[in-house]
């Protein structure tokens, strides 16, 4: 069954300090606990960053993405895409990856490239949504990655 949710869109600066604690908790736990990568998880990107997400009905946060506005204006950079391990499975991700792609039209209208730095075993998923690769794998954090690319 696939899961519908209401995705909202803020800046930095209009989080709210639980929203910014549960996207925070969200990100650690899966890129730092599940996957054991210990790196720098919140950089300095978050500040310049919109924040995409969904919360449950207790306020959680089951799904996020931030889109990081390219140098150049003509760009949009999308990472820390996750869903949250108990909504795994429901449709959550393609939900979250195809409304984003939405709102990055909305947000930057000026936009003509989405780039993500996806991890290796994406590849397939992110291929599904007109992705292609522009990098062969390479390891961050010990983790397989390729660069991907979506001209809009």
């Amino acid at each position: 069954m696939a899961f519908v949710a209401e995705f909202q869109t803020k800046r930095f600066e209009e989080l709210t300090t639980k929203e910014l604690f549960l996207i925070y908790e969200l990100r650690v736990r899966v890129f730092v606990v599940e996957q054991t990568c210990y790196y720098q998880e919140v950089d300095r990107d978050d500040l310049i960053s919109r924040h995409f997400f969904t919360k449950d009905a207790e306020g959680n946060i089951m799904a996020y993405a931030r889109m990081i506005p390219g140098e150049d204006g003509h760009s949009v950079h999308i990472g820390r895409v996750v869903v949250a391990p108990e909504a795994r499975k429901s449709g959550l991700g393609r939900e979250l990856v195809t409304k984003l792609l939405a709102q990055i039209l909305v947000e930057f209208p000026e936009n003509n490239l989405i780039l993500a730095q996806a991890q290796a075993y994406l590849k397939k998923f992110y291929e599904s949504f007109g992705f292609v690769a522009t990098s062969q794998v390479y390891p961050v954090d010990g983790i397989p990655h390729l660069d991907m690319a979506l001209k809009v």
